[in-house]
């Protein structure tokens, strides 16, 4: 690996650990940089779930106190979304990259209509908390399969499918989010281990960048209005779908 190669991967992973930190989004930076590397979209998906995982544990640190008073849901929509990411991350790696190739500028585009669409399904400031429901818990399964098949755009589509599932304040839905997140990535990461493909010299140049992103994106986001990023990302998204479709 060059040391142009290098540079470039520990960027984009500082870039989506900032890009994260502000919108989400991240997974189209590190996903895009690995295969227009070179890797196959299968490692560079799974490798990605790597890269963002050590997010998904900080955030749900911060919202421990909130999970831990939650911690019926959390545990009963944890199973469901641990079965559904380990469905998702086993049909994953029983495709060929070709046939996963040809998903990919699909799934690209349906990510990032999703979000676009975020400050749409962000649930309100205030909706009341109702006992959830068989279509919830069906939709959060759903949900969880696309999360360990692909991911980009999981954290929008939970918060949307929580909130109609089981209502609360965006706080409660958010810690739930982060903690589901975790279970899901998890799972996947077992999975794309025991199959072997997960490049991990890409997710060792990646990782620390991420950090770095993550800790800076909190001064960024203090001074970059989130509609400018969350432009910046729909674009990559958008370029990385059509670099996708014709090149396919």
């Amino acid at each position: 690996m060059h040391i142009f190669e290098v540079l470039m991967l520990f960027a984009a992973g500082f870039l989506s650990g900032v890009v994260n930190a502000i919108a989400g989004g991240g997974t189209f930076l590190t996903f895009g940089a690995m295969t227009l590397g070179g890797l196959s979209p299968i490692v560079a998906n799974a490798t990605s779930s790597i890269i963002q995982f050590p997010g998904y544990i900080t955030s749900a640190l911060a919202y421990a106190k909130e999970i831990r008073a939650d911690k019926r849901y959390a545990i009963l929509l944890g199973v469901i979304s641990a079965l559904g990411g380990l469905a998702g991350a086993l049909l994953l790696i029983s495709l060929s990259n070709a046939s996963f190739r040809a998903l990919v500028p699909w799934l690209l585009l349906a990510a990032t209509a999703i979000f676009a669409a975020g400050p749409l399904l962000k649930p309100k400031a205030r909706v009341d908390e109702h006992a959830i429901n068989p279509a919830g818990i069906g939709a959060q399964f759903v949900t969880s399969i696309y999360g360990g098949f692909f991911g980009a755009g999981m954290g929008i589509m939970m918060l949307a499918v929580l909130g109609l599932a089981t209502g609360g304040g965006y706080h409660r839905l958010n810690a739930l989010k982060n903690f589901i997140s975790i279970v899901i990535a998890a799972i996947a990461i077992v999975v794309f281990a025991a199959g072997g493909v997960v490049s991990w010299l890409h997710a060792a140049i990646m990782v620390p960048g991420a950090a770095l992103g993550g800790y800076s994106g909190v001064w960024a986001a203090r001074r970059v209005p989130q509609a400018v990023i969350r432009a910046l990302v729909v674009a990559v998204g958008l370029l990385l779908a059509a670099y996708y479709f014709f090149t396919g």
